[in-house]
């Protein structure tokens, strides 16, 4: 019982040890955000996080829109309504599948790429090289990751959404026969943009801040030998994935009471 309440202490410890560590990192490198020379530095890394991350996203915010269209359109035709199928794909994508896949792909893709180039760094001394000469590496490694981080991941969340819709629109109106004018035209009058885009651009940007924060920590504090990398990449898709389902849960939850 006494071994039991010990370990149980030192797991709470470790814990507590982790999140103010992480703590301290976000809420430094923040405050170091780039100076206007160095804006240089926040657009490579928008392109390396957000660009890259393009194709990957195109791709699957196109095969789930068409897959929501194929399930939507046999359970609605049941039903006789069919013409919903726009107005329900559109819901489903712009609240709650668009923000929570974009995030689980951002974290698998960028997230892991991140901790890795962080980590990497740090087992090959070049962190301590930088402290060395005077170069804060917060300011300079750790805050243009985080800032691209925060703008890239909405627009990843948005280009999603509306792939997919895209996707739905061929599937259902060319492919199954849907009105082309009742599908936009349910979907125009159903959906307002501060009652349900907005609840997705919220999200998409509560995700982006945790899963970057989490990729950029974990590099960090990475052990600098090649196994605490591949850990270290490993806890961050894992702990990203399951932060984003985790918050979308409690989003979900509280913009249903407004």
């Amino acid at each position: 019982m006494v071994s039991y309440f010990r370990q149980l202490g030192q797991f709470l410890i470790e814990l507590i040890s982790v999140v103010g560590r992480a703590g301290s990192v976000w809420w430094q490198a923040i405050w170091r955000k780039p100076e206007l020379k160095n804006a240089g530095l926040i657009v490579r890394q928008v392109y390396q996080l957000g660009v890259l991350s393009v194709v990957i996203t195109v791709l699957c915010g196109f095969s789930i829109g068409a897959v929501l269209a194929l399930q939507g359109y046999n359970q609605l035709v049941k039903y006789g309504s069919e013409s919903a199928l726009g107005l329900g794909v559109a819901l489903v994508l712009v609240m709650e599948i668009g923000p929570v896949v974009a995030a689980l792909l951002y974290a698998g893709r960028a997230g892991s790429a991140v901790t890795a180039e962080i980590g990497l760094m740090k087992a090959t001394e070049q962190l301590s090289s930088m402290e060395m000469l005077g170069v804060d590496p917060l300011q300079r490694i750790v805050a243009p990751r985080l800032w691209a981080g925060f703008i890239v991941m909405p627009i990843l969340a948005l280009m999603f959404s509306i792939v997919g819709i895209w996707g739905a629109s061929l599937i259902g109106v060319n492919w199954l026969g849907v009105h082309e004018g009742a599908f936009w035209s349910s979907m125009q009058e159903g959906v307002d943009f501060y009652s349900h885009v907005m609840k997705g651009i919220i999200k998409s940007i509560v995700f982006g801040i945790i899963v970057i924060w989490v990729a950029v920590f974990q590099g960090y504090d990475a052990q600098p030998t090649s196994e605490g990398i591949a850990a270290a990449t490993t806890r961050t898709v894992v702990y990203s994935s399951v932060a984003v389902l985790v918050l979308d849960f409690f989003l979900t939850l509280v913009m249903f009471n407004f």
